[in-house]
């Protein structure tokens, strides 16, 4: 299934700047990586910038320990929770994140406003990824991805409009149908899209595999976190 379109008809002539600036930065640091990868120096970018749950949990440890220079190292560290969610690993990632981020996120944003829009995105993409530190605190390769934010916007946008029916195409071999799907059913297809998202993966150093990794189980934390917010801006 492929989300085109939603049916909700809003009486406002605002454009989605938030989700048009969000997908062009997304796009254009893949770009990047892209040309990292072809010079060889993808793998020394994505272990900056991804978040590294192994790296951050050894060094709050050194901290309680009394080691107050690591706490430095957390600091530091804890940028990649921002700079992280911005970063993908394959051609499906980030296709699947933008076009369901398009899709649903267009119409957030006219609900809930831009800044409102961005503090579920950005917050929904850092408080995923801060899980995934406490549950997997030895992981070595770098968390990437906005799969947790665009969960909260699938979990925000169904708590809103749980009845409403998507234009979708449904691929039948080199057919593709158009059909309408209950907005609902995405929580489901959304979990199972991930498991193809190593397609097109980006060679990212140093084994010579694709070292990156995705906190699947937590998305389900980012779309509880999009319908609880949605259920707080209604109040």
């Amino acid at each position: 299934m492929i989300p085109v379109s939603d049916n909700v008809f809003l009486f406002t002539r605002a454009k989605p700047l938030a989700i048009w600036s969000l997908i062009g930065l997304n796009i254009a640091l893949f770009l990047y990586e892209l040309k990292l990868e072809l010079s060889g120096e993808l793998g020394y970018f994505i272990n900056a910038w991804g978040v590294a749950p192994a790296e951050i949990s050894g060094a709050m440890a050194s901290t309680a320990s009394g080691n107050a220079a690591a706490s430095i190292a957390i600091i530091i560290r804890s940028t990649s929770l921002l700079a992280g969610m911005f970063l993908h690993g394959s051609f499906a990632q980030i296709l699947g994140n933008m076009l369901f981020l398009w899709v649903f996120g267009s119409t957030l944003e006219k609900v809930l406003a831009p800044v409102r829009f961005l503090a579920l995105y950005l917050g929904a993409g850092i408080l995923t990824t801060i899980v995934q530190i406490f549950v997997e605190p030895n992981l070595a390769v770098p968390l990437i991805g906005a799969n947790g934010a665009v969960a909260a916007c699938l979990g925000a946008y169904i708590y809103k409009f749980p009845k409403v029916k998507i234009d979708s195409v449904l691929p039948l071999l080199v057919v593709f149908i158009p059909v309408e799907i209950p907005a609902f059913l995405y929580l489901f297809w959304w979990f199972i899209q991930q498991l193809f998202y190593g397609i097109g993966s980006l060679d990212i150093p140093p084994n010579g595999v694709n070292q990156w990794s995705i906190g699947y189980w937590t998305h389900g934390i980012g779309i509880l976190f999009g319908a609880v917010f949605m259920r707080f801006q209604q109040r």
